[in-house]
């Protein structure tokens, strides 16, 4: 008699949390250390400060998408994970609501981890951010940015594209920080991770929540473009950012 195939299951939820509590806070130690850098090499250049900024985000998102994503998808991202659930819920396909809160939770430590190491680097104590950014102009900003994002991201899962899936997340970001006003946080653990240094990539306190009311609003919107354009898009939740790695289990 044949010996079954064993099963096939994504890698344990701590080694999943811990690749978003590494990919979240390497990412926010990429936005604001560029950003402390940009300013210190162009003091006199907003302009070119945000160049200097959003390239090296694009890069660095690309490396950590490709580095991280068999391990856990590469969310980064809550809005990211809560929209797989929500989406991939009916099919069973999206990431299990018990693991949402966990990778919620290494998303927003990961990145609050990422704002001080940053600093570290480059000798800035933390402190809350004295960048008040929410006007009417900046919310909608991100709700554009987000909307979009999410329907990059589950667009790219559905129609078989995983393998661009980083540099086109890394490209879209890039490009959103120049397109929107808000210059493109469209990241809740991002944002809250930004309120904790006074540089050129904070935020107040005072902004984040408005921040975060508009990025899930537009988490909403790009959801529903996505079902309005791919009607079956909740089949492939589960690939998203990138399919992980499935092991077999005993």
């Amino acid at each position: 008699m044949k010996t079954p195939h064993p099963a096939l299951a994504r890698p344990h939820l701590l080694r999943r949390a811990t690749a978003e509590f590494l990919g979240t806070g390497l990412l926010v130690t990429i936005v604001v250390g560029s950003g402390i850098a940009a300013q210190r090499l162009s003091p006199d250049d907003v302009g070119l400060q945000l160049l200097e900024n959003s390239l090296t985000t694009a890069l660095g998102l690309t490396v950590l998408i490709l580095m991280l994503g068999p391990v856990s998808g590469a969310h980064f991202n809550p809005v990211v994970t809560v929209a797989d659930w929500l989406l991939g819920r009916s099919a069973s396909t999206g990431l299990p609501l018990r693991d949402v809160a966990a990778y919620v939770l290494a998303q927003i430590f990961g990145g609050i981890a990422g704002t001080l190491l940053a600093g570290v680097m480059f000798d800035t104590g933390p402190g809350f951010s004295s960048n008040d950014r929410a006007t009417g102009g900046h919310l909608v900003g991100e709700v554009v940015a987000t909307a979009g994002l999410v329907l990059l991201i589950f667009a790219l899962a559905r129609t078989g594209k995983g393998s661009v899936t980083a540099a086109a997340v890394g490209a879209y970001i890039g490009a959103a920080y120049w397109f929107t006003s808000s210059t493109s946080f469209a990241n809740p653990a991002v944002t809250i991770a930004r309120m904790f240094t006074d540089t050129f990539a904070g935020i107040a306190p005072s902004s984040v929540a408005p921040f975060i009311a508009a990025q899930l609003v537009g988490a909403a919107i790009g959801l529903a473009m996505l079902l309005a354009l791919y009607p079956i898009a909740a089949r492939t939740a589960g690939d998203v950012v990138v399919p992980q790695k499935l092991e077999t289990q005993p």
